[in-house]
């Protein structure tokens, strides 16, 4: 048995008013989702372990089958493994958004969606400024890159920006981690840390707000926003805790999914015009996934558009990549499965909801549905957070999604 996970990132929601009362999930037009909740079994994912923020990182780690207890480093070192940076042991490596920052607050996480060639440019002239032996800026997607500090000490708190949007910034900046009272000698202090992160974001919103670029845009990538750090996190591949997996891909336009597959064991496909956002290329990825399962045992499909349309509050944009993945993903990619000899399992779901009316992620459970030839259906009918409560795989946690799923055979 084949497997293939397509996961929605930030597709789970929560009842609209206007959409009368109805999730973006039960009112957009789903038919093969629905088919496959329908000639499938279902239940509910808890993805999010206790003690953790609701991020993808975390989400995606432990939908693949990881005690984020053992392996959570943060996103930047994730990061640092799609990019190909290779870390150093003294090494901390941060995430490095550059947002919009308006009013003394968050506009957005996004700087107003770059393109990578224009995060590019204002990455380089970031570490040409302020980059030395022991700042390093490194060019990664879009807006989202990485900030690699020298001796650097994880132990720090930091505000996720699309967690924050419209707040103000400056009581966001990092802080040193309550609690934490261990001292290595080989690094910074908490506090060290936290002071030089600031001192970075208060220097680019200078260099950044003079910069040609954003003179010419109404739109500002006007600030760098540090979060989620780490050192080089020590993870077990797929194939050395699910034997039956003896090759597999990811397929994924973001960093921080590709860096879990990376240290998952998973190869790693990039796909021409995959964005991450709505424009992204559904047919390429769907091609992508078919022509990788037919010659490896597993494929992880990772589609970012929802959670975007989710942080910038955009129903009806968020509407149309639950149709786009329905259509452009889930369709050709069942068709295609359906006619080969060989039996393949898929999974469908997201990681974590991306409400609209929130603009966030929130530590909810998420609908899942698994479907094989073959399989006992349950009495769901349509994929939704609603339906797939009466699931037959009832409430599920962590690990055991995996677990489950890989015991199909």
């Amino acid at each position: 048995m084949k497997h293939i996970i397509i996961l929605g990132d930030g597709m789970a929601d929560h009842a609209i008013d206007r959409l009368g009362g109805k999730t973006p999930l039960q009112y957009a037009d789903t038919p093969y989702m629905n088919f496959l909740a329908k000639q499938g079994k279902t239940g509910m994912l808890n993805t999010i372990p206790d003690g953790f923020l609701p991020g993808s990182e975390v989400a995606n780690t432990a939908i693949l089958g990881y005690d984020l207890n053992k392996v959570y480093e943060g996103r930047g070192p994730l990061e640092a493994a799609s990019i190909g940076y290779e870390m150093q042991p003294n090494d901390m490596a941060i995430r490095c958004n550059i947002i919009e920052l308006a009013n003394g607050r968050i506009k957005n996480h996004h700087g107003g969606h770059l393109t990578t060639e224009e995060g590019n440019l204002l990455i380089k002239f970031l570490d040409k400024e302020l980059g030395n032996d022991q700042v390093k800026f490194i060019t990664g997607i879009q807006y989202r890159h990485l900030l690699v500090i020298k001796n650097g000490n994880k132990h720090i708190t930091c505000a996720p920006p699309h967690d924050h949007p419209n707040e103000e910034w400056k009581p966001l900046l990092v802080k040193p981690e309550e609690g934490y009272t261990e001292y290595n000698s080989d690094r910074m202090t908490p506090q060290a840390t936290a002071d030089l992160l600031n001192d970075l974001i208060i220097k680019s919103q200078s260099l950044l707000a003079n910069h040609p670029f954003n003179r010419q845009r109404t739109e500002k990538a006007n600030s760098i926003w540090p979060w989620s750090g780490g050192y080089r996190p020590s993870m077990s591949t797929l194939m050395q805790l699910y034997p039956d997996i003896k090759s597999g891909s990811v397929i994924s336009a973001v960093d921080l999914i590709r860096g879990i597959g990376h240290y998952a064991g998973l190869d790693i496909i990039k796909v021409p015009g995959a964005t991450g956002l709505a424009n992204t290329n559904y047919e390429g990825k769907a091609s992508a996934t078919i022509e990788a399962l037919k010659k490896q045992d597993f494929v992880f499909l990772h589609i970012e558009a929802s959670d975007e349309a989710g942080h910038d509050g955009d129903l009806d944009l968020k509407l149309q990549t639950i149709r786009n993945l329905d259509a452009r993903i889930v369709k050709p990619v069942y068709e295609a499965v359906n006619e080969w000899e060989g039996p393949v399992c898929i999974a469908l779901l997201p990681d974590h909801p991306t409400p609209v009316e929130i603009r966030t992620h929130v530590k909810e459970p998420v609908p899942f549905a698994i479907w094989h030839r073959g399989i006992q259906p349950d009495k769901v009918t349509t994929y939704d957070e609603k339906s797939c409560t009466r699931g037959e795989y009832g409430l599920l946690s962590l690990q055991q999604f995996m677990e489950t799923f890989m015991k199909i055979k």
